[in-house]
């Protein structure tokens, strides 16, 4: 204890302890911060690949017709032919390349719905009782996803936009359907009809049906979010996300439903029904009075 204590009052101790303590530190910190840094090294280099992945396919697939820096396109009298895709957002890539409206096969007033093409087509079918299908198809299904998430990424990285909304934000059964509904006829009745079959419109647009299965939740939130063609954007401000959520439990509830007469007929609304009703009762009625006034007594016709 003696020798410790006289070690402890020579000048130079509290340089050596200092010394020890800054040792054990640095080498607490090399154990770690080699791992930490080899990790960040990683996801920066994944994503930088992503990006170029992302670049590559727009190249292929987008720019002929949106321009090579996504600029947009113009013909020789100054009239677009393809928007500029600066801004548009994450949402838009997906809402448009999901949905296969894009890549477009030709330029038109409408781009109608259609499967997306193999390299983004995340809707494939996997449930081959072949293994060997089965994993091909799979295998496939997952490079589509990435690959889609791979553009979105890099038309993202050009200007930034709207974010595709997580899954928490779409789900039906956390809105509120009778709000939904009003917020739906109020807002989009006018051209997608009150329980969204769609609808024509002028210069040969039209609103596509929203009672299909193959409109996904996600679809739905991204259209309301960034307006394609011609729908207006119902931004945050205008249908706030719990809006948004409410009008998809709506439209999904609608379509889940049954019709209780039979025939839908198109569930375009009581004037379609009530015209069927007057046309076809009356139709028969005629028809029967021709039948009953044909059968003569035979004493009346030799009169």
């Amino acid at each position: 204890m003696r020798r410790i204590t006289a070690w402890r009052r020579r000048p130079w101790a509290g340089y050596a302890v200092v010394l020890a303590a800054l040792a054990a530190i640095g080498v607490i910190y090399a154990g770690f911060s080699p791992q930490t840094g080899r990790a960040e090294a990683e996801s920066t280099a994944q994503a930088a690949q992503d990006l170029k992945n992302g670049q590559q396919l727009f190249n292929k697939n987008c720019a002929s017709c949106h321009g090579l820096n996504a600029e947009g396109t113009k013909d020789a009298k100054g009239k677009p032919i393809a928007p500029s895709l600066l801004g548009v957002g994450a949402a838009s890539v997906d809402f448009q390349v999901s949905t296969g409206r894009m890549p477009a096969m030709s330029p038109g007033a409408q781009f109608p719905r259609k499967t997306p093409i193999p390299a983004f087509n995340t809707e494939i079918k996997t449930d081959y009782e072949e293994p060997a299908k089965r994993k091909a198809a799979e295998e496939q299904k997952a490079q589509a996803e990435k690959n889609l998430a791979d553009l979105r990424a890099y038309i993202s990285s050009l200007g930034g936009g709207p974010a595709v909304p997580p899954a928490s934000a779409t789900d039906p059964s956390k809105g509120d359907v009778a709000l939904g509904g009003k917020l739906f006829r109020t807002n989009c009745a006018q051209c997608h009809n009150f329980t969204g079959q769609g609808g024509a419109l002028t210069g040969g647009k039209y609103a596509p049906p929203l009672s299909k299965s193959d409109v996904t939740p996600t679809q739905m939130y991204e259209a309301m979010l960034t307006g394609p063609q011609a729908m207006p954007v119902f931004n945050d401000t205008t249908l706030t996300p719990q809006d948004k959520q409410a009008i998809i439990s709506y439209l999904v509830q609608t379509r889940e439903q049954p019709n209780p007469g039979g025939n839908g007929l198109g569930r375009i609304g009581p004037v379609s029904e009530g015209l069927v009703g007057w046309l076809v009762g009356l139709g028969l009625l005629v028809m029967a009075a021709m039948w009953i006034t044909a059968k003569k007594p035979k004493k009346l016709k030799k009169s």
